[in-house]
């Protein structure tokens, strides 16, 4: 009977002290406590296995003990099977911050993180451009006039977005832009969106490119030219990144730039000559100027001992000499500008480098931050803004239409997916307010920005589905009273852009999110390539720490034993517990997946 007590008392105590994190000396006391009242007491078996496990955790658990002989051989072995991170690849996973998606590896979300990012709402600057200036944009698109007749936005649009500062949004007032919140950014985008091209055109100069590039790396000189040209639509910009042999891998652009020498107006002048070939670059075939990423070399070491320099940008004027500019690419469903760029033996002075001189080398870095937020904008808020129109003409359009008698509103195949809609809608508008309020808080958020993307894109794939079964013959022919067809049939662009959903999820989702969001996975690489063994002691055993907890957690939870504590009441507090409840399982199952 002692015998199968102390087993209950430990097994139930270890829970304790693993689903709280208590730590080692915890786990030492509780076990070396039951095993000498095992073996004083009588149950000499129990107790002397119980004083074993003591004595492991002691030597397993505590740093003083550990570190002479089974760290140091942890970390051998653990930099064999380790993965090599290269700088680009670092660079890449340290882009951005991490916020509360972290919470979710912890196995223990703190809730009060997330309440902490006070929601102020949009200030009524924000609200009355909203309420008149997008309407109004809005109300001058036609879907089939916009793509059947024009290919473009009509002029008159042009000149209204231009005059009222839509492609200044993200530019602060003394620049002459608007200088909105994220969230209002993400407003606007949404009511915009009942034009696909209406939306990309103004979302695109507000995301990444050279807009938000300039606001956060040009020099003083580069943003005092730049910055009021491109608020009051004097300057359209594009970016040129992707090319016939760079897509998803960025990084492996093969556009090069070298450094050399020049003679311009009989003076030599120290330049980057470029050489390059861009593809399905958004706005070029209007564009004033262009934003260029290339590789840049210094085979005559003009600038330094170093002649792979790295991927550096550069803003060029349109007419630069050399480069060929202006014919379109047709983006399938949606005729926003969009075409290719070809460069070459184009010659730059170094001032066109976003930055300057000092910044040669960190386009990839410059690049990978803007996109953490830019990517949290753009398509998702063009996503919820489709979601949003597409169920709102649904529900109207299955009211007024009637077969056998009643609204096809009332038939369960009808509600069913009208209500999967709703749902959809909602969890979109929510998802990019929330993430757009962490950005309006100073966060960068590279994981979720990847997440709301893919998600929220496949969501619109969804909906405009299931629009377009409820809508039936109405949206199937086109014309100019089908307000759905179009918009329905551009939906691959929104799934393809900015990363294709197909690799985001699989590579940037979950393998950048596993290392940047875990609490100890990038120590442990840092201390792998510092050859810092303390620092590796501390990463490694909180690493272990946390995967005894979270599977403690999880176990315990999917019983039904304590709930955790949530600042919340009424039904939010069962969701929010739930939440907890799939974190430790969640926790768990990606440690595992990392180690298989």
């Amino acid at each position: 009977m002692l015998t199968l007590l102390l087993i209950v008392l430990a097994v139930a105590g270890l829970l304790v002290v693993m689903r709280r994190e208590a730590g080692a000396t915890a786990a030492l006391a509780l076990l070396g406590v039951l095993g000498l009242i095992g073996v004083v007491l009588g149950a000499p078996i129990i107790g002397t296995l119980l004083l074993i496990a003591a004595a492991a955790v002691a030597v397993a658990g505590l740093p003083a003990l550990r570190s002479k002989w089974l760290t140091p051989r942890i970390f051998a072995t653990f930099k064999k099977v380790a993965p090599k991170v290269s700088a680009t690849e670092r660079t890449a996973l340290e882009a951005g911050s991490v916020s509360w998606d972290g919470e979710l590896f912890s196995g223990k979300p703190q809730w009060q993180s997330l309440l902490d990012f006070k929601d102020d709402g949009l200030s009524d600057e924000e609200q009355a451009f909203l309420d008149n200036q997008c309407s109004k944009a809005a109300g001058m698109c036609n879907a089939w006039d916009i793509a059947r007749e024009r290919a473009d936005l009509p002029q008159e649009l042009w000149d209204y977005l231009k005059k009222e500062g839509f492609f200044g949004m993200i530019i602060p007032k003394e620049y002459g832009g608007l200088g909105f919140s994220a969230k209002a950014q993400s407003m606007v985008l949404q009511k915009l969106s009942a034009n696909e091209t209406l939306m990309v055109t103004v979302g695109v100069p507000n995301s990444l490119g050279p807009g938000e590039l300039l606001l956060k790396y040009g020099t003083q000189e580069q943003k005092d030219h730049y910055l009021p040209r491109l608020a009051d639509g004097r300057e359209i910009p594009c970016f040129g990144l992707t090319g016939p042999r760079a897509g998803s891998d960025a990084t492996s652009l093969p556009d090069t730039g070298v450094v050399c020498k020049q003679v311009i107006d009989g003076e030599e002048v120290v330049g980057v000559r470029l050489n390059f070939e861009k593809r399905w670059i958004t706005l070029s075939p209007i564009a004033t100027v262009v934003g260029l990423a290339f590789r840049l070399f210094d085979p005559e070491n003009l600038l330094g001992d170093e002649e792979d320099r790295g991927i550096t940008l550069a803003l060029i004027p349109r007419d630069t000499q050399g480069m060929d500019i202006g014919r379109r690419h047709h983006p399938i469903g949606s005729p926003f500008m969009n075409g290719p760029i070809k460069g070459k033996d184009v010659f730059v002075p170094l001032d066109t480098i976003i930055g300057g001189p000092d910044m040669i080398g960190q386009g990839w870095r410059m690049l990978v931050e803007c996109l953490s937020i830019g990517r949290c904008i753009t398509l998702p808020s063009g996503a919820t803004g489709t979601a949003r129109y597409a169920l709102g003409w649904s529900g109207g359009f299955t009211r007024v239409r009637r077969q056998f008698n009643v609204p096809v509103a009332e038939m369960e195949g009808v509600q069913e997916p009208l209500a999967r809609m709703a749902s959809l809608a909602y969890i979109s508008a929510a998802t990019v307010y929330q993430t757009a309020n962490l950005i309006d808080h100073g966060e960068k958020p590279a994981v979720p920005s990847a997440i709301l993307k893919s998600q929220l894109t496949e969501f619109q794939r969804v909906l405009l589905s299931d629009a377009m079964d409820v809508h039936g013959g109405k949206a199937v022919t086109l014309g100019p009273r089908n307000y759905l067809g179009i918009g329905y049939s551009a939906n691959p662009v929104a799934i393809t852009v900015e990363g294709a959903n197909i690799m985001t999820r699989n590579l940037m989702i979950f393998g950048q999110g596993a290392i940047r969001c875990h609490p100890y996975v990038l120590e442990e690489l840092a201390a792998k390539d510092a050859n810092d063994v303390k620092a590796f002691d501390k990463a490694f055993f909180g690493h272990a720490g946390l995967i005894f907890g979270n599977a403690a957690r999880a176990f315990t939870l999917g019983l039904g034993m304590g709930k955790p504590s949530v600042p919340f009441s009424g039904p939010a507090a069962s969701y929010a517990q739930d939440i907890a409840r799939l974190s430790a399982g969640f926790g768990l199952c990606a440690d595992a997946a990392m180690a298989s």
